[in-house]
This record gives C-alpha cells, sequence and structure tokens, in this order.
C-alpha cells in the first residue's frame, strides 16, 4: 500500500519561486514527469505524492526561476556520484511522512544528520558549458556546483543570477560578464549550433 508523502521548500529557500518540479527517483528525474510545486500562502512550496513504503529515495527540487535547491530539513543527503551535486533523501515508511520540520507523524533512520551517501548519477546529464563563449572550465566547474549543468538551465537563469554565482569563485571572476550566456545556452540546447556560431562571432567581434 503506498504511503502518502509531503515534501515541503520554505519559503526563506523558495525565495520568491512561484512555482516548480519535484524530480527524484520516483519520476527518474525526468523534468517532463516531475510533480508540479504548489505555493503557499506564506511563499513556500509543497506537494503530496504516494511512494512505496520501505523504500528509500533522492530528490531535489527545479524551482521556476532556474534553481535546484536541496530541503534544509532532510535526515542524510547523497552525493552524486562524479558530480558538485547534493541530494536530499527520504525513507518511506508505513505512515505519512513531512519533509520539513514540524513534524508529528514522521518515521526516520537514526543517523547522524547530514550523513553523506554515495549515489548514482542523476539522469540529468551535464553538458559542455565551455562552448558557450565567455565560459571556460573554471567557470563551468563553478556553475556545475551551483546546479547549473545543462545548457537549457543556463538559459533558463538570470544575468543577475549567474553574476551572484561568479562571485561565489572570488574577485578573479568579476571582470566577467555573463549577460549573453543564457542566450547563447538556448541556442545550444536547441542544437543551434551554426546560429550559436554566428551570435558567438559577434560577440568576438565587438570585443
Amino acid at each position: 500500500m503506498a504511503t502518502e508523502v509531503k515534501f515541503l521548500l520554505p519559503n526563506y529557500i523558495a525565495k520568491g519561486a512561484t512555482g516548480g518540479l519535484l524530480l527524484g527517483d520516483f519520476n527518474n528525474w525526468n523534468l517532463e514527469l516531475g510533480f508540479p510545486l504548489t505555493q503557499t500562502e506564506d511563499g513556500s512550496l509543497t506537494v503530496t505524492i504516494s511512494l512505496q513504503p520501505g523504500q528509500t529515495y533522492q530528490y531535489r527540487y527545479f524551482l521556476s526561476d532556474g534553481r535546484w535547491e536541496n530541503d534544509d530539513s532532510a535526515k542524510y543527503y547523497a552525493t552524486a556520484e562524479g558530480m558538485y551535486v547534493e541530494n536530499c533523501v527520504v525513507e518511506v515508511f508505513e505512515d505519512v511522512i513531512e519533509t520539513a520540520a514540524p513534524v508529528k507523524k514522521v518515521a526516520v533512520k537514526k543517523t547522524s544528520p547530514k550523513k553523506t551517501v554515495k549515489a548514482a548519477k542523476p539522469s540529468a546529464e551535464k553538458e559542455d558549458l565551455a562552448k558557450i563563449e565567455g565560459i571556460g572550465k573554471q567557470i563551468a566547474t563553478l556553475l556545475n556546483k551551483n546546479g547549473v549543468l545543462t545548457y537549457a538551465q543556463l538559459a533558463k537563469s538570470t544575468a543577475k543570477k549567474l553574476k551572484e554565482i561568479l562571485e561565489t569563485g572570488g574577485a578573479k571572476f568579476n571582470v566577467h560578464d555573463p549577460a549573453s550566456w543564457p542566450k547563447q545556452a538556448k541556442l545550444a540546447a536547441a542544437g543551434k549550433w551554426e546560429e550559436l556560431e554566428k551570435l558567438q562571432g559577434e560577440l568576438k567581434g565587438g570585443k
């Protein structure tokens, strides 16, 4: 018998995102099969789904503004092999489970908080972001570390958000201007390589 599991991303993590998707092992990390998140009155995002008891699932939240976020109340996390990403982990028992504190009816495995375990790589394959003009290997690694793994994710990112990511890497990245990256990434995600090459030529010519 399936167990109803409530997932809730608090408003201080959602930070104004009006919606998004819950992705994880239960839908093969497939955006087309993602569970839509509903915004509550306080700005939190939530969804309740049915999962099989006795199973352990990894999951993350993909928000409407292009961010990947984790639940800060997960009991432990799993590091995706070969990636700078940690997934939340929920273990389902025969009871109603809520993923955000406070909870009344919750069964959890006794373990140290935020225990790291080895996990399978999500199906969202990392793409070569260095093909974008202005992004080198170091910046690509920095973007990956902050959850930007694919051209589609980069295309949905704002210049402001990308600038914030660059700032986390230190002063040496302050000279880079990410304004054109989402436009380039949109072409790359659509496989429009000739148009991308033309655009990059224009960008280089303008320097």
